[in-house]
Order: C-alpha cells, then sequence, then structure tokens
C-alpha cells in the first residue's frame, strides 16, 4: 500500500540463471534473432556467444516481481492482516539492456523506490516510482528501467 512504501527502500527481488535452453526457447517464440537461437551464429556474432533476449530479462524481472507480491501478501495473511492492494502499472521509462546477458549467467533483480506523491484527481490514490535493476554474477549491471505504479493509501 502506498503508505507503506519509504523512499530509498530497496527490495531484493530475486536471482534467476538463463540456460542456453530457455534462452532459445524464448527467442523462437518471442525475439528469434540468430544470437538468440543459433549458438554457432551466436559465436559469430559481435557478442561471440549465445545471449538472451532483452524482453526475456524483463519478463524474468516480472516473474519476480510477482512472487514478490505473493510473498508479502502471505507474510501479512500469516500476521492477520489483509494483503495489498496493488494498482496498475503507470508504465515504464529509461529502459536500459547495459550489457549482454550470455547463457549461464545468473542475474539478481532488485527495485528502489524513489519517489511517491499523492494523486489529486484520484483521492485515497498515490504514484510510486522505482528505479528496477538487474545485476549479473560480476556485479555488472545488464538490466534496468524506471518504472510507476498506482497504490491505494
Amino acid at each position: 500500500m502506498y503508505d507503506d512504501i519509504v523512499i530509498g527502500e530497496r527490495e531484493e527481488l530475486g536471482a534467476h540463471t538463463f540456460t542456453a535452453e530457455a534462452i532459445i526457447a524464448f527467442a523462437r517464440k518471442y525475439d528469434p534473432q540468430p544470437f538468440h537461437i543459433d549458438e554457432e551464429a551466436a559465436k559469430r556474432s559481435h557478442f561471440g556467444g549465445l545471449i538472451a533476449s532483452g524482453w526475456h530479462t524483463g519478463g524474468v524481472w516480472m516473474r519476480l516481481r510477482v512472487e514478490r507480491w505473493k510473498a508479502i501478501a502471505a507474510e501479512r495473511a500469516a500476521e492477520g492482516l489483509p494483503p495489498p492492494r496493488n494498482g496498475p502499472s503507470g508504465g515504464f521509462s529509461n529502459l536500459a539492456w547495459s550489457k549482454p546477458v550470455y547463457a549461464g549467467d545468473t542475474v539478481t533483480y532488485a527495485a528502489e523506490f524513489t519517489t511517491k506523491r499523492l494523486l489529486a484527481s484520484r483521492p485515497g490514490w498515490g504514484v510510486v516510482l522505482s528505479r528496477n535493476t538487474g545485476v549479473n554474477q560480476r556485479g555488472d549491471l545488464v538490466f534496468s528501467f524506471d518504472g510507476s505504479v498506482f497504490l491505494p493509501r
């Protein structure tokens, strides 16, 4: 809920290892570029190896975000509290795939709350902005975006 958000608080969402099989399966369906679906072609590309689609890295972020929401709801239920209500996304900006995610890389995702404000047009609601990131096992930033979500008070 809006009032529970602390600006500057960082939420660890979890980690995911990108396997060659999963990279290829995702890319065959959604992003069939040679460096995503063919290991030999990927070796000959400027990447030098098979890499995950940026959309794959974003999809994993979303899955981990939803899993975190479910965990928070379970924690609240265990305390006898109602589940948090999430509103719609207001969109995102500054999406960047800073470095390639290679087969075998493990990306750890996080969200940091950066801004919140109440909405004059919708009493009882606010908007929360966050900086969302993915860092590989070497500590390199590989994925980032700024997101917004509407939350009830």
